[in-house]
């Protein structure tokens, strides 16, 4: 059998970098195990409510602070009124570490303190279309994990929805961060790739995306 051939470490636009494989077998699995615990509460996964009355075919669970359409609070009043879990000290620190790979520079990652995620599960006929994230008062970069099936992600630009974009694919373990002049890029992903995960990780279907931010937010939020 043929080895896998390394996919490289891929610059898409200024600040927006892909590393492929970052993520190992072990850290895959803990971050499944504790996506899992999340999802059941305190405020349960769910499928997005958007404001023209919209469902999000995407699921989402949050730490730290509680996004809905389109601002951060510490309760999930839209769900169960219920305070989020807080955001672990071991994310920060896979935070810090992220932005060292990506920008490959060890320094890259000090002072970054992610204070939220959105962790989102995609089944195979889930998707999300194109958007900024925008919500945050830092323009601190976003840190993307792939665990699961990969998918085609859609990197666009930060005037338009539309073209010129980059498709690409990402794979169980993969890393994304998009910061600097990339960091309010319009992005989205148009398709799941069924049954291309390893259920060594601990998810036998579909795709969870967790991408860590820093809200720039006080309480009471």
């Amino acid at each position: 059998m043929d080895a896998l051939i390394p996919r490289p470490r891929l610059c898409v636009a200024p600040g927006a970098v892909h590393v492929p494989g970052w993520l190992g077998l072990d850290e895959q699995r803990r971050l499944v195990a504790a996506c899992r615990a999340w999802a059941t509460g305190p405020v349960p996964i769910r499928r997005t409510r958007l404001p023209n009355g919209g469902v999000m075919s995407v699921r989402t669970v949050c730490v730290g602070w509680h996004w809905k359409p389109y601002a951060y609070t510490r309760t999930a009043d839209d769900v169960n009124g219920a305070r989020v879990a807080a955001f672990p000290d071991w994310m920060v620190e896979l935070g810090r570490r992220a932005l060292a790979a990506a920008y490959e520079d060890e320094r890259a990652g000090d002072g970054y303190t992610p204070d939220t995620a959105l962790i989102n599960f995609y089944d195979a006929q889930a998707k999300l279309g194109m958007h900024q994230d925008k919500d945050e008062r830092s323009s601190a970069p976003v840190v993307s994990l792939t665990v699961g099936d990969t998918c085609v992600f859609r990197f666009g630009n930060t005037e338009t929805r539309t073209k010129p974009y980059t498709d690409l694919e990402l794979a169980s373990g993969d890393l994304f961060v998009f910061g600097g002049p990339s960091r309010y890029a319009y992005h989205g992903v148009p398709r799941i790739l069924p049954g291309t995960g390893d259920p060594a990780t601990g998810l036998t279907a579909g795709r969870l995306n967790i991408t860590m931010r820093v809200t720039g937010l006080t309480e009471p939020g």
